[in-house]
């Protein structure tokens, strides 16, 4: 399991004040609210951001940091990741999982045999949809619904699946 969880992206600067616009990589955009800092991958380091306020503006988060008070301290990380320790994500329902767990997994058939691995998640309006590195098959796509994905076990990195008609 990935110790850090990433919640963002910074897409541009709002203002002169050294505000950002950050695209959430999370379902509930709303959880900046309760967020005391994140850390910010510079691409050498992580810098950890104080957060001073947070606003939303469409379907971006606008934050302002602590010590970043014009637009030149913060402009070199258009593009950059914002992340937090795992201890600060929000707790899951039962069967719900961080993306970050599901990367890599061994994907199981039925019967117990191989069939490849997960390598991305789509989010589309309905379901997630799950895209799988086959062996055999090539990359298949397996929407993330109860008929088709029987179990998935972090402990162990596996999913098991069922093939429904149609997919392959």
């Amino acid at each position: 399991m990935e110790d850090l969880l990433k919640v963002g992206v910074i897409t541009t600067t709002h203002g002169v004040r050294g505000e950002v616009k950050v695209y959430p990589t999370t379902d509930e955009p709303e959880r900046f609210l309760d967020l005391e800092y994140v850390l910010l991958d510079t691409g050498k380091e992580l810098r950890r951001l104080d957060i001073k306020n947070v606003r939303f503006f469409k379907n971006l988060v606008i934050l302002k940091f602590d010590g970043i008070d014009n637009i030149n301290d913060i402009e070199k990380y258009k593009g950059r990741d914002l992340w937090i320790p795992r201890e600060e994500a929000q707790e899951l329902d039962e069967d719900e999982y961080y993306i970050a767990d599901l990367l890599g997994m061994k994907v199981l058939l039925e019967d117990g045999s191989e069939f490849g691995t997960l390598k991305n998640v789509m989010e589309t309006g309905a379901n997630d949809v799950y895209i799988v590195d086959s062996v055999e098959h090539g990359e298949v796509l397996l929407p993330a619904i109860k008929e088709c994905i029987l179990d998935v076990d972090i402990e162990t990195n596996t999913m098991t699946v069922h093939l429904m008609k149609g997919l392959l």
